[in-house]
Order: structure tokens, then sequence, then C-alpha cells
């Protein structure tokens, strides 16, 4: 779990920056064309856009260090999902060409971060138990 002053500063650089895109999923939810196709996987899009910043958050909560790599092990699941469904729509050309590469862009470097959180904190886990 972040501890030092650099570790919290960083925590709360992510917790804002996870924030960030989850409000640009919404926005770009909000602005889908109006087709089946494309409600059904906005839904799916905005729910795993903003999950990513909610199990962050509830990460740097965490009362343990088992309970700090479940919460991170969730949000890299739903980055993983942000990026599918991200990639769904882009190929599915239900948005311009272009129009969501940087928001794409964003959610790998979201989800590289948080697999590298992830694996640090399960070595650590592993370091402590054995």
């Amino acid at each position: 779990m972040p501890n030092s002053v650099s570790n919290f500063d960083f925590a709360e650089e992510f917790r804002q920056r996870t924030k960030a895109f989850a409000l640009r999923v919404m926005k770009l939810v909000d602005r889908l064309p109006n087709a089946p196709s494309c409600r059904a996987a906005g839904l799916q899009l905005v729910r795993a856009g903003t999950s990513i910043a909610a199990n962050y958050r509830a990460a740097c909560r965490a009362r343990s260090e088992r309970e700090f790599n479940a919460k991170l092990h969730i949000a890299l699941e739903e980055a993983d999902e942000t990026v599918l469904w991200l990639e769904l729509l882009s190929e599915g050309g239900h948005l311009p060409a272009g129009k969501i590469d940087d928001l794409l862009t964003e959610a790998k470097a979201i989800m590289s971060v948080l697999g590298k959180a992830e694996k640090t904190a399960r070595d650590k886990l592993r370091k402590a138990s054995s």
C-alpha cells in the first residue's frame, strides 16, 4: 500500500488520472449513435471505464495488502474490458476513424500502470508470506 510521500503523490495523481479518464468515457458514451449495438456497448463501456477509477480509489483505502492487491486486480480487469469496448466501437465503424485513438491510448497506459502495480503488490505479498 502507498505509504511514503512520493507514493502518496503518485497515488493522488493516478486517482485524478483515472477520474479524468472516467469523465472522458462518459462524454464519449453520451455522443454515441443511438443504434442498439452502440447502446449496449456504450453501457458496458461506461460501466467498465468508470469502474477503473472507483476500484483504484478503493485500493488506495485498502485495509490490508491483500485487499489492496485484490482491488488493483479488479481495476486492471476493468481497464482491459474498457479497451475491448473501445476497440469494438472503433472497429465496428460506430465512430469516425481516429475519434477514440487518444482514449484508447490512455486506457492502455492505465492498464499498463495497473498491471505493474498489481505485479509489485503480488510479489510483495508472496515475499511476506514466505
